[in-house]
């Protein structure tokens, strides 16, 4: 297996998933992964959160076929501040009483020039859109595989269209750093 530290390129991630050494089956740590958000209200002051639940697992094939599911607990959204936390939490955005979860399902997972190209779905709210982004595909020292990128994601696509008086930036940003073990 080669051990990669930082931002590795296509060719690396390539050798490591065709080498056959990652195959098997892979389970999120979710003390060491994050899913940040980062908004704007008003255009202008900046809103951030962590989903404090997340969980996911992955499968990598012997010819370096690679799938799996993070899913994230909407009602776990936590920006640090209880009103727009329950907003969040609320009808008017996530609706986790009636949709308590968000998640990516990854279809595939090809080198690319900055790393790995991801496709896959992403569902919030019961609505499924396809999402495509690039990723930094690492294997550390102790095995895990870390995968990092920033994702940006229009919240109208999956029906949180509330907007008083356009206060809430449409378009957002998550931040993921997704730690996988060796099941």
């Amino acid at each position: 297996m080669q051990a990669l530290s930082g931002q590795s390129t296509a060719p690396e991630v390539r050798a490591l998933l065709a080498d056959g050494a990652l195959a098997g089956e892979w389970v999120l740590d979710p003390r060491e992964s994050s899913i940040r958000l980062k908004s704007r209200s008003m255009g202008l002051i900046p809103v951030n959160g962590v989903f404090r639940d997340v969980s996911g697992n992955g499968a990598i094939a012997a010819g370096g076929e690679v799938s799996g599911t993070v899913t994230v607990a909407a009602a776990s959204i936590d920006t640090k501040n209880t009103r727009r936390d329950a907003h969040l939490r609320s009808a008017d955005f996530f609706d986790s009483g009636n949709h308590p979860d968000i998640t990516f399902t990854a279809d595939d997972i090809q080198a690319s020039g900055q790393g790995a190209a991801v496709t896959g779905t992403l569902t919030v709210r019961g609505r499924t859109r396809p999402l495509a982004f690039d990723a930094v595909a690492s294997v550390q020292g102790d095995g895990g595989i870390w995968l990092d990128a920033e994702v940006r994601v229009n919240r109208a696509d999956f029906g949180l269209t509330w907007n008083q008086l356009g206060m809430v930036a449409v378009n957002n940003t998550l931040t993921v750093h997704a730690v996988f073990a060796r099941r």
